[in-house]
């Protein structure tokens, strides 16, 4: 099982959920890189180490990349732009709120490019990510799960 500083992580989306749940993983000295469609909502996790980057390509060539947000027309948006190059990372792990179809359509089109892929919605909201008490559902292989288990049980 990796440490929190072995493996380089990308974060899609900083609403109030996925802010909340990059700066705690910022805030433990993980290597995370993250990307929001507004520059300037991420700009804040840099005073806690994140880099932010530009462009969803930018995040491509990071080990785990999660994903958080609204919909799952913006997740297949996403996804998109960050499968559109060579790069790809290691694992998707997915914690918006998407219904199932979408959940086995991002299996698919995960599988499809040889990446791991964790379903893991969330159940909180932003002040229970500051308490340290949001529960996370992980579905996937369970050696996704073991490799991504010390970014998910720490950190909300």
């Amino acid at each position: 099982m990796p440490t929190l500083t072995e493996l380089k992580l990308g974060w899609i989306g900083t609403g109030r959920m996925g802010f909340e749940m990059a700066a705690r993983l910022a805030k433990g000295d993980c290597d995370i890189a993250v990307w929001n469609r507004t520059r300037a909502k991420a700009e804040p996790l840099g005073k806690y180490g994140a880099k932010i980057v530009d462009s969803l390509a930018d995040l491509a060539r990071r080990d785990i990349v999660f994903c958080m947000v609204s919909t799952w027309d913006d997740v297949k948006e996403v996804m998109a732009k960050l499968l559109a190059g060579q790069a790809k990372p290691r694992m998707v792990i997915e914690c918006s709120s998407i219904s199932l179809d979408g959940s086995a359509e991002l299996r698919a089109m995960l599988k499809q490019k040889g990446i791991e892929y964790l379903a893991a919605p969330v159940s909180g909201n932003a002040k229970v990510i500051k308490a340290g008490k949001l529960t996370i559902v992980a579905s996937g292989p369970k050696r996704a799960y073991e490799d991504a288990r010390p970014f998910l049980g720490w950190a909300w």
